[in-house]
């Protein structure tokens, strides 16, 4: 009896992140757009001054440098994302959104209107 309260916080907690995941999924898929996609739109338009780096990606979105280069390359065939030499250090990129990127990125959080809803028993999961 101890060992299922031991593991019935973790299970529900992740049982509630992987609905969360599910739905965000198959928003983005509605949208037009991959998970992976929605991701790396979602933390480029998070960052604070709106551009983000192939580095800074890597780190947020906790992929290899190869992953997530492959994943901007799609997204930029895909006419997501524009890539713009940085003017002070010329082996880095910036990573900003195009009006397409932005507008996808919308349908899916637009689709996502309960998001906040969803992260709170996430949350209270953990409780």
């Amino acid at each position: 009896m101890a060992g299922r309260n031991k593991y019935a916080r973790a299970a529900e907690f992740r049982a509630a992140l992987r609905r969360f995941l599910r739905t965000s999924e198959t928003a983005a898929r509605a949208a037009g757009i991959t998970p992976g996609q929605h991701l790396l739109l979602l933390q480029i338009a998070g960052c604070d001054d709106g551009s983000a780096t192939i580095s800074s990606l890597v780190e947020r979105l906790a992929l290899t440098q190869s992953a997530v280069t492959e994943l901007v390359q799609r997204a930029e065939q895909a006419g997501l994302i524009d890539r713009t030499p940085s003017a002070e250090d010329g082996r880095v990129t910036h990573l900003t959104l195009t009006a397409a990127g932005e507008e996808k990125l919308a349908q899916v959080h637009e689709a996502l209107g309960g998001e906040r809803s969803q992260l709170r028993r996430v949350v209270d999961a953990l409780d």
